[in-house]
C-alpha cells in the first residue's frame, strides 16, 4: 500500500493497517499515533521525524530491502579486496627477510615483522581505538616500517567488511568476502615478494594469517566485544543505511512486541515506555545514544529477565519494564525516571540512590528491597505496591547488623507502605553518619535557604539513630527539585565544616583529636535548638516501629510474583480446573454465571499463540478468581479478585490481536468484574 493511501485513510479515522506491505514507503514528519501496523512489512520504510505515540509495530519485519542488501554486499567485497591488497603488500615486505635480498631489504623485513607483531598484539589485546591512530602515526613516521600502515589498514578494512556482511546477510556473504580477500592477498603477496619460492610462500602465509586475524577481529566486533566498539559502530551504521528509519521519531508508548528489527535506525527522539518484548535482532539495530545502546539494558527490555544482574548506574529512563523480573538485581545509582515498572518483581533489589521521579511502581513487589536515599517525588506512583518490609540502609550501621528495616518488626499492613512514602515524597533526607557539627549545619542551611528563596524549607524532624548516625528531614513543596536541594546542602555543609575545622585547629594548636570530641559533645543539638526556637519540631520515633507482628501480607506472592513461577503448566491447569469445578453452575440458561465465565476465560488463555509464561501467569489469576468466587463476601478475597482482574487486563492489552485473550479482555473480564461488583 502506498504511503499516500495510508495517510488518506488515517485522516478519515481508520487506524487498522495490519499486515499491509509498506516496503520503501515514506511517512516522514507524519502523525500516525495510535495506528496498528502489526504484521506489516516495513523494510526500507522511512518514519524519520514522525509522531508515533501508542503505535503498534508488533511482529513487523523491519530492515533492508533486497536492492540495498545487494549494494551493501558489493561494498563488503570492495572492503575485502582492499584488505587483501594491503595485507598482501605487508606480507611481501616481511618476505624480504628470506631469499637473496639485500641488507637494506632484510632490515625493512625484520623491522616490519617486529612492528607488526607488537601492533597486532596491541589491537587484539585492547581493541581498536586510540592505539590504531597511534599505530598509523608511527608507521608513517618510521620509514622502515611501511608495512605496518598497510597491515593495520587491512585489518580494519576486512574487520569492517566482515562485520557489515554479518549484519546484513549473514554467513554466505562472510564466506564470499573471506574467499575474495584471501585470493587478492595471495596475488598481492606474490607480486611484492618476487619470484623466489621461499619468499613467496612466506608472503602468502603472512597475508593469509592477516586475513584470518582480521576475520577474528570482525567476528569479535559483531558479537559486541567492547574493545571493538569502533568497528561495530561503523558496521552497524553502514548496515542500517537504507533500512527502516525511526530517526528522531516520537515512539512514546509504541509497541514492538515480537518485531524483527535488524538494520533499523532506532535513534528516536523518545523511547518512553516503548515495548520491545520478545523482539529479535535488536542488537543489529542502530541505537545511537538511547537506552538501547547498553547491551544489558537492551537484553532486559527484550526478555524481561534480570534476576540477580548488575545494572549499576544504568540508564532506564522511560523504559517499559512491565512485569520484569529484577529480583535481587543491583540498580544502584540507576536512572528509572518515567519508567513503567507495573507488576515488576523487585524483591531484594538494591535501589540505593536510584532516580525514581515519575516512575510507575503500581502492583510492583518490593519486599526486602533497599531504598536508601532513593529519589522519589509526588509524580512517583506507589499505588497498591506489594511489600512486606523494606530496608532504608544498604549497609548495616557501624558495629551492628541493623539496616533500618521498616517496619522494625512484623509486616506492612494494607496501605501502610504507600502512606509512609507519600510523606517521604515531600521531604529531603540529610543523612550524617559521623555526627553533626551544628555550627556548620546552621551555616549551610541558611545559605541554601538564601539560594532558594522562592522555595520554603522547613526542618520537619531530627532523628538520632545512634552510633553517630543522624537523619534530618527537611520539608519541601511537592514540585521542588529535591536532588538540587540535597546537592547544594552537601556542598555548603562541606565548605562550612572545613571552615569550622580550620578555626578549631588554630584555636586548639593542632589538637586535632579534640575536634572529634567537640562534635560528640555537641550531640545534644544545642545550636539547632536555637535555630528552631521559633518553630515547633516534631521529633518522630522510628516510622512504623509499632506495626503489629501479627499483621498479614497483603497479596499472596503467587498472585503477582510474575517471573518466579516454577509450577508445571499442566499442574496449574489442573488446579484451575479443580477450583472452577467447585463453583455452582448458573441457574439461568441464557445468562452465564461466574463458573461459565471463568471456564471461557481459561479456554482463551490456553490459546496456542500465547507463550507458556503468559499462560502460567494468566491461569494463576483465574485460580485466584475462582477461589474468591467461592467466598465473594470476604473482603480479603474481594481485594485479591480486584488485583487479579487488573493484572489480566494489563496482560490482555499488551498481547497481539491474534491471541484469544485479547478479546476475552474486552468481553469476559468486564463481565467477571461486574459479577464481583467491582
Amino acid at each position: 500500500m502506498k504511503a499516500s493511501e495510508v495517510l488518506r485513510r488515517y485522516a478519515q479515522g481508520e487506524r487498522d493497517f495490519q499486515g499491509v506491505n509498506l516496503r520503501g514507503q515514506s511517512f516522514r514528519r507524519q502523525n500516525l499515533s495510535g495506528t496498528d501496523f502489526s504484521g506489516c512489512d516495513i523494510r526500507g520504510a522511512n518514519f524519520r521525524d514522525a509522531t508515533l505515540q501508542g503505535t503498534k509495530f508488533c511482529r513487523v519485519k523491519a530492515g533492508l530491502q533486497k536492492r540495498w542488501v545487494v549494494g551493501l554486499l558489493l561494498v563488503c567485497l570492495v572492503l575485502a579486496g582492499l584488505a587483501g591488497v594491503l595485507l598482501g603488500f605487508a606480507g611481501g615486505l616481511v618476505a624480504f627477510i628470506f631469499g637473496d635480498s639485500s641488507l637494506e631489504d632484510r632490515i625493512i623485513g625484520w623491522t616490519s615483522l617486529i612492528t607488526l607483531v607488537l601492533l597486532y598484539g596491541t589491537i587484539f589485546r585492547r581493541g581498536l581505538g586510540v592505539e590504531v591512530a597511534v599505530a598509523f602515526a608511527v608507521a608513517f613516521a618510521v620509514a622502515f616500517a611501511g608495512a605496518v600502515a598497510f597491515a593495520v589498514a587491512g585489518a580494519v578494512a576486512f574487520a569492517g567488511a566482515f562485520a557489515v556482511a554479518g549484519a546484513v546477510a549473514g554467513a554466505v556473504a562472510v564466506a564470499v568476502a573471506v574467499a575474495f580477500a584471501v585470493a587478492v592477498a595471495f596475488a598481492g603477496a606474490v607480486a611484492v615478494a618476487g619470484a623466489g619460492a621461499v619468499a613467496g610462500a612466506v608472503a602468502v602465509a603472512l597475508a593469509v594469517v592477516g586475513v584470518l586475524l582480521s576475520l577474528y577481529l570482525g567476528w569479535r566486533a559483531i558479537k559486541g566485544d567492547p574493545r571493538d566498539a569502533f568497528v561495530r559502530s561503523i558496521a552497524v551504521a553502514l548496515a542500517t543505511t537504507g533500512g527502516t528509519s525511526f530517526y528522531n521519531a516520537d515512539l512514546t508508548d509504541a509497541n514492538f512486541t515480537d518485531a524483527t528489527l535488524k538494520n533499523t535506525d532506532l535513534r528516536a527522539k523518545s523511547l518512553t515506555r516503548t515495548c520491545f518484548k520478545n523482539s529479535i535482532k535488536l542488537d543489529l539495530a542502530r541505537p545511537g545514544k538511547t537506552l538501547l545502546a547498553n547491551p544489558a539494558v537492551r537484553e532486559l527490555l527484550m526478555t524481561g529477565q534480570g534476576e540477580g544482574k548488575d545494572y549499576i548506574s544504568a540508564n532506564f529512563r522511560g523504559a517499559n519494564l512491565i512485569g520484569a523480573n529484577l529480583k535481587n538485581a543491583i540498580l544502584k545509582f540507576a536512572d528509572l525516571s518515567n519508567a513503567n515498572l507495573e507488576y515488576a518483581n523487585l524483591d531484594g533489589t538494591n535501589l540505593t540512590q536510584v532516580n525514581a521521579v515519575a516512575t510507575n511502581f503500581t502492583h510492583a513487589s518490593l519486599t526486602g528491597a533497599c531504598i536508601e536515599a532513593w529519589n522519589i517525588e509526588s509524580s512517583t506512583i506507589l499505588e497498591q505496591v506489594d511489600c512486606c518490609y523494606i530496608y532504608l540502609l544498604e549497609h548495616p550501621k557501624p558495629n551492628t547488623d541493623d539496616r533500618e528495616r521498616r517496619p522494625s518488626s512484623g509486616e506492612f499492613q494494607e496501605g501502610e507502605f504507600t502512606k509512609l512514602f507519600e510523606e517521604v515524597m515531600d521531604t529531603v533526607d540529610l543523612i550524617f553518619r559521623n555526627g553533626v557539627d551544628w555550627k556548620a549545619f546552621v551555616a549551610a542551611f541558611k545559605k541554601v535557604q538564601v539560594e532558594n528563596e522562592d522555595t520554603p524549607l522547613e526542618i520537619q524532624s531530627i532523628e538520632n539513630k545512634g552510633d553517630g548516625v543522624v537523619v534530618v528531614k527537611v520539608q519541601v513543596p511537592p514540585t521542588t527539585d529535591k536532588e538540587k536541594i540535597h546537592r547544594e546542602f552537601n556542598e555548603n555543609y562541606g565548605l562550612a565544616l572545613k571552615a569550622v575545622e580550620e578555626k578549631y585547629k588554630g584555636q586548639l594548636a593542632a589538637k586535632e583529636n579534640e575536634i572529634a570530641i567537640h562534635r560528640q559533645n555537641n550531640a545534644d543539638m544545642v545550636e539547632i535548638t536555637k535555630l528552631l526556637a521559633s518553630k515547633p519540631i516534631n521529633v518522630e520515633a522510628t516510622a512504623m516501629t509499632n506495626s503489629s507482628d501479627s499483621s498479614k501480607k497483603i497479596a499472596v506472592g503467587r498472585d503477582f510474583n510474575i517471573s518466579d513461577s516454577v509450577v508445571n503448566l499442566a499442574d496449574t491447569i489442573g488446579e484451575v480446573n479443580n477450583a472452577i469445578n467447585q463453583l455452582p453452575s448458573s441457574s439461568k440458561t441464557e445468562e452465564p454465571g461466574i463458573k461459565e465465565l471463568l471456564s471461557q476465560l481459561k479456554t482463551a488463555i490456553e490459546d496456542p499463540n500465547l507463550s507458556d509464561d503468559d499462560k502460567q501467569q494468566a491461569l494463576q489469576q483465574v485460580q485466584t478468581l475462582a477461589e474468591a468466587a467461592q467466598n465473594p463476601k470476604n473482603e480479603a478475597m474481594q481485594k485479591k479478585a480486584k488485583k487479579a482482574i487488573g493484572f489480566l487486563k494489563v496482560i490482555s492489552e499488551g498481547l497481539e490481536p491474534v491471541v484469544k485473550l485479547v478479546q476475552a479482555g474486552k468481553d469476559l473480564i468486564p463481565a467477571i468484574a461486574v459479577w464481583f461488583g467491582l
